[in-house]
C-alpha cells in the first residue's frame, strides 16, 4: 500500500463524515460551536436614529440656533415629542432622536442659559453624531452564514439580530482506547518495562476546547478478542480514535480487531513524519481514526485529522488547521521521502526547530508552540529562509 499524501488523507478521512444533526442552543451555551444554517435578522439595528453621543438634538439647517431645549430623550425612556423649527432636545447616548431632528451637538460644543441653546465652533454636518436606523443591519438580511465560527462576536450580532438560541451541530462523542501491554494508569506505579499511559489526557486535552464529549475505555492489551471487544463497547460514538498497535509488528494488532468488529479501512499509511501509521475508516456510523501510540505521533496526527474531523462533524466551513508564514532563525537539512513536521518555537528572531524530533520525545513537544511544515524533497534551508507553521497555541 502506498504512502497517501496528507492533503489526500485529509480530503479522504472528511468524505467519510455525515453532518451530525442539527439542535437549537441557546446563546449562552454557543461558544465554540458553529452554525448549521444561515442565520437571519429579526429586527433592524439601530431600531430607529439614535444619538452617538450626549448632546442636544437640533436640525442642522438652523445651525447655530439659537434653540428652545423643548424635550429630552433617554435610552429605555418613553419616544420624544417631534420637533418644532427652532426647538431641540436634551439627548443622551443610545436615545432615540425625535422627528425632525438630523443631527447631534454634543454638550461639549453647545452653550446653553436658562432659556436657549446655541452652537460653539464651526457648522455643524447633517447626520453628525447619529447612528441611523439599520445602518448596522436590517430585518430580514444576512447576519451570519452557515459553517461560521460563534465566538464572542458573533454570538452578540445574533442577539441583537433577535436570536436566543442558534442551529449548532450536536455534541460530538469520541471514544477514546488506548492500546499496550506496557501500559498503567495515569499515576500509577510504573515498574520496568511499564510505561504511564499518556496518549488518552493528551488527546482529551486537545480536544478540550471543542464542543465534544471524550469517552475514555481505558488501557486495553495487545490481544484481538480485547481490542475487538473494545471497539464494541464504544457504542453510539461518532468518533473512535485508537493509540497504538497500528504499525505491522506482530503485537500491532489494531487493523485486524477493526475488520473483525465490522470496520472498513479507508486508509492505511501516510506519507509524514512523524505518523506514518495512521489508519482510518468507519465502523457502523462511527468515523475510525487509528493513531500511532508515540505520544508525538499521536499529538501530530491528531491536529493534522482528529481535530478537523470534529469541527467537519460540527459544520465548521474552515475545519483545518490555519498555517502562517514565519522565518528560519537556524538552518534545516533536506527532508527525504516524507512531509516533515517539526516541533518549533518562535522567538523574535524567527522559528527555531527543537533539538530531538524523535516521535517519542515529550519534552521537546512540550517546549514547541508550532509545527515547521517540510515538503518531500525539501532541500537543505538556511536561517532567513521562509517556511510554513502550523501554531500550536
Amino acid at each position: 500500500m502506498s504512502l497517501l499524501p496528507v492533503a489526500e488523507a485529509q480530503s479522504r478521512l472528511m468524505a467519510l463524515a455525515t453532518p451530525l444533526p442539527t439542535e437549537h442552543v441557546a446563546v449562552a451555551a454557543c461558544a465554540g460551536r458553529w452554525l448549521t444554517e444561515d442565520i437571519a435578522a429579526l429586527r433592524d439595528q439601530p431600531w430607529a436614529d439614535l444619538s452617538a453621543m450626549d448632546g442636544y438634538a437640533i436640525r442642522a439647517s438652523e445651525w447655530p440656533g439659537p434653540w428652545r431645549v423643548a424635550a429630552e430623550s433617554a435610552a429605555g425612556g418613553p419616544l420624544p415629542p417631534p420637533l418644532a423649527p427652532g426647538e431641540a432636545c436634551r439627548i443622551f447616548t443610545g436615545a432615540p432622536l425625535p422627528q425632525g431632528a438630523d443631527s447631534v451637538l454634543i454638550q461639549e460644543d453647545a452653550a446653553r442659559d436658562e432659556t436657549l441653546l446655541r452652537g460653539l465652533g464651526g457648522a455643524l454636518a447633517l447626520g453628525r453624531n447619529v447612528r441611523a436606523a439599520a445602518s448596522d443591519f436590517h430585518k430580514g438580511g444576512l447576519l451570519l452564514k452557515r459553517g461560521a465560527a460563534l465566538g464572542p462576536a458573533q454570538i452578540a450580532l445574533a442577539v441583537l439580530g433577535g436570536h436566543g438560541a442558534l442551529p449548532v451541530a450536536r455534541r460530538a462523542r469520541i471514544a477514546l482506547i488506548s492500546t499496550g501491554n506496557e501500559l498503567v494508569p495515569p499515576g500509577a506505579p510504573a515498574v520496568e518495562g511499564q510505561l504511564p499511559s499518556s496518549n488518552a489526557p493528551m488527546l482529551a486535552a486537545l480536544l478540550g476546547s471543542l464542543p465534544c464529549d471524550v469517552i475514555d475505555l481505558g488501557i486495553v492489551p495487545d490481544d484481538l478478542d480485547n481490542v475487538t471487544q473494545a471497539f464494541a463497547r464504544a457504542g453510539q460514538a461518532d468518533i473512535i480514535v485508537s493509540t497504538g498497535g497500528a504499525s505491522v509488528g506482530d503485537h500491532d494488532i489494531v487493523r485486524p480487531a477493526f475488520a473483525r468488529a465490522g470496520g472498513s479501512l479507508d486508509f492505511w499509511k501516510i506519507r509524514m513524519r512523524p505518523g506514518k501509521p495512521l489508519m482510518a475508516g468507519t465502523l457502523g456510523s462511527a468515523i475510525f481514526l487509528g493513531l500511532p501510540g508515540n505520544p508525538v505521533s499521536a499529538f501530530v496526527t491528531a491536529t493534522l485529522f482528529l481535530l478537523p474531523l470534529v469541527r467537519h462533524l460540527m459544520g465548521a466551513a474552515s475545519p483545518l488547521p490555519r498555517t502562517a508564514p514565519a522565518t528560519l532563525s537556524a538552518p534545516l537539512p533536506a527532508t527525504g521521502e516524507r512531509d516533515d513536521y517539526l516541533r518549533a518555537f518562535r522567538t523574535e528572531a524567527g522559528v527555531v526547530s527543537v533539538t530531538s524530533q524523535d516521535s517519542a520525545a515529550t519534552a521537546a513537544l512540550a517546549m514547541a508552540d508550532c509545527l515547521i511544515l517540510r515538503a518531500a524533497g525539501s532541500t537543505a534551508a538556511q536561517a532567513g529562509a521562509s517556511v510554513t507553521v502550523l501554531p500550536l497555541t
